[in-house]
């Protein structure tokens, strides 16, 4: 079923694209894994994924040694900085940076394990109260202060947009996230790309590729729903 569902989802992303006019290949399938168990996953993995995203630190770490050592795994939820530790040379992606404090632990801990660390930096573009992430505003200043540390990269941006039954509601947050990469990109900072926006769920991920999105992050479309 795993299998059938990422056709599915490989399907739709080919379609969004043609409606866009991109090509499919600029578009990462992120499988959202969170509280899966590994057997789900390796049947992900059997279909093709190689790109898996957690919300948990501790999850990541109990399902790291169980797979196959190709998989890139993405740091999706809020991170705690006393926990940046344990997954620092584990992942290939920390989508949820959202202050300069956050960033500065991963620098120190990247520093410590002599690589270099892969992040977005995290816009709440709807100002959502229960959501973490910077506002729009203060975006440029937060990537431009985390330019400076050592042994930490800005990839690009990641937000997760509202909860809505009509994707169209979103595709505004999507276009304003897009529009933002590419203000910061036009400022030409040091140690700073705009080369992905992740953004799109499993409601609305079709709408976010017509909008830009590079990495889609879908849960419930492969796996089914979550369990709690």
């Amino acid at each position: 079923m795993i299998k059938e569902h990422i056709d599915q989802v490989h399907e739709n992303i080919k379609k969004a694209c043609a409606a866009a006019g991109r090509k499919p290949e600029e578009v990462t399938l992120i499988s959202v894994s969170k509280t899966k168990p590994v057997a789900m996953l390796r049947e992900a993995y059997e279909a093709g994924s190689r790109d898996f995203g957690e919300n948990k630190v501790q999850e990541i770490m109990d399902k790291y040694p169980n797979l196959p050592a190709d998989i890139r795994w993405h740091m999706i939820g809020h991170l705690q900085r006393n926990k940046v530790k344990y997954i620092i040379d584990k992942v290939s992606l920390i989508h949820s940076v959202d202050s300069l404090r956050l960033a500065e632990e991963i620098s120190t801990q990247a520093n410590r394990k002599q690589v270099c660390a892969n992040i977005l930096v995290e816009v709440n573009i709807a100002q959502e109260e229960s959501k973490f992430g910077t506002s729009r505003n203060e975006a440029l200043q937060l990537v431009e202060d985390i330019s400076r540390l050592p042994n930490i990269s800005v990839k690009g941006l990641m937000t997760i947009a509202p909860f809505v039954t009509n994707p169209e509601d979103n595709r505004r947050y999507f276009r304003q996230i897009r529009e933002l990469s590419v203000d910061i990109m036009e400022k030409n900072i040091d140690n700073v790309t705009m080369s992905i926006l992740s953004m799109g769920m499993t409601g609305d991920y079709m709408v976010a590729i017509e909008e830009g999105a590079t990495m889609v992050r879908v849960g419930t479309g492969i796996f089914g729903e979550r369990n709690t």
